[in-house]
Formats: structure tokens, sequence, C-alpha cells
């Protein structure tokens, strides 16, 4: 009997929230076959959750956003268009949550959240521990990301320039375009932080010719970055190091960091800008790739823990702006030149990836993938596509250099040698 009326409470609770929905529809199916509408009536976007457990009510309403994901890994409810459904959430999470700072819906009656939050809190201890818990799920399941991530392996956004454009064309594209950013050449010495397998240094290498020293934290990455530098004949240029980038030494004409910033939490921002201070010539140019939250958002999920931090990197915040660039301005003499948003080739290369996730799913099975991760791993690419497709995250690459960097030349403006009025 009591088990009942909580189901029922947790049931209205949930059904309250919803109906504070204004943007697109969403359709909520319960176990009994009845259903009801929530949203606006446009058709920004139509969504539909079919309820398969009544445990649905009480994940949620006590665990918030990250019971609602954690509902749909343990299969209690389903739907043909889960990026809608998390997009949905992501266009109505002012109106739900009543606090317009707030990414998630339902934090109002996240009773129990602040487990997630002690959680989250007590994975904040060393750096390198840290690192440890993202690269040990990269080491284990390489052969799983080459399901999907594509033949360039780059496990970041790619650059669209078409919507029909490839996956493939579209990563060397985005290597092309931070060359071309880096105003890179043969002359140069190239710093790349966090290398994945390599591919763009091995691009810069085979393209430019410049000398690179690229590293990682992860044995796995490392191994094979090593043998795919030796396959494409750019050993004589390409340095593989395993090792923090903290620990470097030496001076790099340009550094590049490709989506390594997801790495970071809050406290991480001064030591990296310090560190690349230290490491970038007086003339050099730092160009990052990155993801970013809305800089009046941060404090909310600096505070708070997502599906992301607890699933995927844990102890990490997704920056803003406005935050780097204090951190930039308290630790050297950097400044942003440039800030190109790549937000819809972020949602495309998310898309991409979610079709041939699915598509593998039969032998990473094979591979004895159990349910539970292939389903939390589909929930994350969803989650960024969401994301990304609403502009509740964006992906951006940003320029850095200091004053006077006279590398910097532009064909509308050049020095004058002589003002000689004569």
């Amino acid at each position: 009997m009591f088990q009942a009326a909580f189901t029922k409470l947790y049931r209205n609770l949930v059904l309250e929230t919803l109906h504070r929905g204004r943007r697109g529809t969403l359709r909520l199916t319960m176990p009994g076959g009845s259903s009801r509408m929530f949203g606006g009536l446009d058709k920004e976007l139509h969504a539909e959750i079919k309820i398969k457990n009544e445990a649905f009510y009480r994940r949620w309403v006590l665990y918030g956003s990250i019971g609602l994901a954690e509902s749909y890994l343990h299969n209690e409810w389903e739907t043909n268009h889960l990026t809608g459904v998390i997009a949905w959430f992501f266009l109505n999470a002012s109106f739900l949550s009543g606090e317009k700072v707030r990414e998630q819906g339902l934090e109002k009656h996240n009773i129990l959240g602040i487990a997630n939050q002690v959680q989250h809190l007590l994975r904040h201890c060393s750096k390198k521990k840290k690192e440890a818990l993202f690269y040990d799920q990269s080491n284990v399941h390489t052969s799983f990301f080459q399901h999907w991530l594509g033949t360039s392996m780059a496990y970041s956004a790619a650059y669209f320039k078409t919507s029909t454009e490839s996956l493939t064309l579209a990563q060397e594209a985005k290597w092309e375009r931070l060359c071309q950013k880096l105003l890179l050449t043969a002359h140069d010495y190239l710093l790349d932080i966090g290398c994945s397998w390599g591919g763009f240094a091995i691009y810069a290498a085979q393209k430019y010719g410049c000398r690179i020293q690229a590293t990682t934290l992860s044995e796995e990455q490392y191994r094979q970055t090593d043998i795919n530098v030796e396959k494409a004949g750019v050993a004589n240029l390409v340095e593989v190091v395993f090792c923090n980038y903290q620990h470097l030494g030496g001076r790099f004409d340009k550094i590049a960091c490709i989506e390594m910033m997801d790495l970071a939490d809050d406290p991480d921002l001064e030591p990296f800008f310090a560190k690349i201070e230290s490491l970038l010539a007086p003339q050099g140019l730092l160009v990052l790739q990155l993801v970013l939250c809305p800089d009046n958002q941060y404090p909310f999920l600096r505070d708070n823990v997502d599906f992301v931090q607890k699933y995927i990197t844990p102890r990490t915040l997704t920056p803003s702006l406005r935050r780097l660039t204090e951190a930039c301005n308290e630790t050297g003499n950097l400044n942003l030149l440039d800030c190109e948003d790549i937000t819809p080739s972020a949602a495309r290369t998310m898309a991409l990836w979610r079709t041939a996730f699915t598509s593998s799913l039969p032998k990473m099975q094979k591979q004895g993938c159990s349910t539970l991760f292939l389903r939390k791993w589909f929930y994350y690419l969803c989650y960024c596509e969401a994301a990304f497709a609403t502009r509740s995250k964006s992906t951006v690459q940003a320029l850095y250099s200091r004053p006077t960097n006279l590398t910097l030349k532009s064909p509308i403006y050049m020095l004058p040698s002589d003002e000689n009025p004569g």
C-alpha cells in the first residue's frame, strides 16, 4: 500500500514538473497505455517517452536529471528519438527548474541529488588519479572506439564545410583549420597536448613538415600512436611522449590542445595557462579546441554534477569563456585573438558517431560489451548531440598570443618601414 502511495506521489511530481514545459512537445506514455502531452503548441521539436517501469518516477524525482539518465540505463523507459528527448529538456530547462541559469530540469524535486554531488566530490583526488580514471576507460576499450569514431580516430568535433561532407574529410578540415590558425610552417616546433591516437600530429607533419612533440597519458594510445607515426613515415618529425604536459620543459613555437580541456576542473585552469606561458616561445601561438558552457551557467555547473561528470569524465567541469579568460589573465600575458564557433559541426559529429555506434551494436555486443555499458555510451552521445543542437553547450577554436607578436601579418595592414612624406 505504501509503495503504491509513493509511486502515485512520484508520478504526480513528475507530471506537475512536465506541465511547465513551453517549447516543443513531449508525449509521455505510461505503463497502462495512457499518455499525456506536454510543452507548447509549436512544432519546434517533438519527442516521446514510453515508460516501461514505474520505478522511472521515483528515480527521476529523487535524483533529478541524473536519475532520468540512470532510469534509461536500466531500461525503465524507451524512446525512438533519445536525442530529441534530451533536447526537449534542454529547451525547457528554465521552465522546469524555475531558474534560468540551470541547465537541467527537475532539480526542484532532486531530493537525494546530494548523493551524486558527494560521490562526485569524493573523486576530487589527485590530478594523476583523475586522469587515470578517464584513460583507463580508453585503454580498455580502444577497439570499442574504433567502431564509431571513423577512420581518422579523432575523438573531437570535426569541421564541416557542408552538410554532406564525410566525417573523414571533416576531421582533416578541422586539422587544417587549426594548422592555418597557428600559421604553421616547416620551421616550427609544435606541441600537441593530448594527442589521442596521433591524427593531428601526423597530419601536421605530413602537410607542413614541422617537428612535433605529441603527449598522452594513455599507455594504449601512446603505443598505438607510435605505431601510427611509423606507418605514416613521419617518425623523423614526430616524437610521442608518455607524460603529463606539466612535466615538459623547453620552448615551442606553436601549441595545440584539442578538446583535452574536457579533463580539466576549475582549479586546473590557472596551472594550465601558467604552464603554457612557460612553454610557448615569445612570438608563439596557442590554439585550443574546446567545449564551453554559457557564462551565466558556470557557477551552477561548478557546484553540481551532471551525467557526463558522473559516468564519462569524473571530476571534470566544462569551462566558460569568461572563466578561461580569467585564468589566462591571472597567469601570464596571453590574449585571446580569435574565437570561432563550430558548434553545428560538433552536433553533426555527434550525430554521425551516434549513427555509426548504432550500426556497430551487434559487433560490440559480440566483443563482450554489456547492455548497460552500451546504453551509457549511447546516452552520452545523444546527450552531447542535444547539448550542441540546442546550443546549451558550444564548441570553439580559440587562438591566443602575446602582445607585439609581429608574426601575425595581414594583407590589410603592414607596419610601414618608412613614413617619410617626401
